[in-house]
């Protein structure tokens, strides 16, 4: 049997589900595929590289719309709503992608900061400080979400945590942040003006 770059991906995605980015490494996907470790290295030349075609995969179901059609806003929190849904439907994938971002391993991620930039562009502000307002939007995305999945396998634990606001309506919470700070590009762009 050939192995292709795509099953390596499916079988690091699936580890990740099973086991959390603690526990996911080259040696497991490898005994996973049953191939020597060697192998993956035709395909990625580093874990980081793998990491990075697993934050993509996670990232598929974001079809975030090509810049221009709707309202700047509506664009923000469509993507970072769609991004956090994305990042919630696996183990620890707030973690993967934030680190796969930051180390400029996932063209996904790549693409919806390109995408945010242009909305924030649309609302009137410079090119610089788009990019910075669309990375800020990522980064509390990101965060929250991190905060949120760490959360729920403490839930899942069974860890006894005091009941706090954070278990009440999680999306709730992010949408009021989002709005506040796509409020806050409003104002900037007001005061600017």
């Amino acid at each position: 049997m050939q192995l292709h770059k795509r099953d390596v991906v499916e079988a690091a995605t699936s580890l990740l589900d099973d086991y959390g980015i603690a526990d996911l490494s080259m040696r497991r996907v490898a005994r996973e595929l049953a191939v020597s470790p060697g192998a993956l290295y035709w395909h990625f030349a580093s874990k980081q590289q793998l990491l990075g075609a697993v934050a993509d995969r996670i990232l598929e179901a974001i079809t975030a719309p090509a810049a221009g059609p709707g309202h700047w806003r509506d664009r923000f929190v469509g993507i970072c709503g769609r991004l956090r849904e994305a990042l919630l439907s696996h183990t620890d994938g707030a973690e993967l992608v934030a680190a796969s971002f930051a180390a400029g391993q996932s063209q996904t991620m790549a693409d919806v900061l390109t995408q945010l930039s242009t909305a924030a562009t649309d609302a009137g502000m410079t090119s610089g400080h788009a990019e910075l307002a669309a990375r800020t939007v990522i980064y509390y995305t990101l965060g929250f979400t991190a905060n949120e999945q760490s959360r729920m396998q403490w839930d899942a634990a069974g860890a006894d945590v005091a009941h706090t606001v954070w278990t009440d309506n999680p999306t709730a919470r992010f949408d009021f942040g989002l709005g506040l700070l796509v409020d806050g590009i409003a104002a900037h762009n007001r005061a600017d003006a």
